[in-house]
């Protein structure tokens, strides 16, 4: 889980890891990470997602409730990343379509100068 945490939230500059001691379902994990703050936010994150699948189910099997809690939680990424690349493609047509009529607006500018010149 090192890695993971240090390639989803590199630091401007390099820091040494830290050790950070976060609850999540009632289990103490002891990481290590470069942000204290990003990690605790991330457990928070997994903790609240798995409680609320607790609260859901009748499960009380922490493995089963921590894949629920992942598949979910893969779900909320999944659907995120499909709104980034449909932003993505929206604003990809937005700049062509400015280009063209840039360049449809700076050819008819260029006419009326070559009107003026001749006239």
């Amino acid at each position: 889980m090192d890695q993971t945490l240090e390639a989803a939230k590199a630091p401007a500059e390099p820091t040494q890891n830290q050790s950070i001691a976060v609850d999540i379902y009632d289990q103490v994990y002891n990481l290590r990470g470069t942000d204290p703050a990003y990690i605790e936010r991330l457990a928070a994150i997994v903790d609240a997602k798995m409680r609320a699948v607790s609260a859901h189910g009748n499960t009380v099997d922490s493995l089963r409730v921590a894949v629920l809690a992942a598949l979910n939680i893969a779900d909320e990424l999944c659907c995120a990343r499909d709104r980034n690349d449909n932003l993505a493609g929206s604003l990809q047509n937005s700049q062509q379509s400015l280009r063209s009529r840039a360049g449809t607006i700076a050819h008819m500018l260029d006419e009326v100068l070559d009107e003026r010149k001749v006239g």
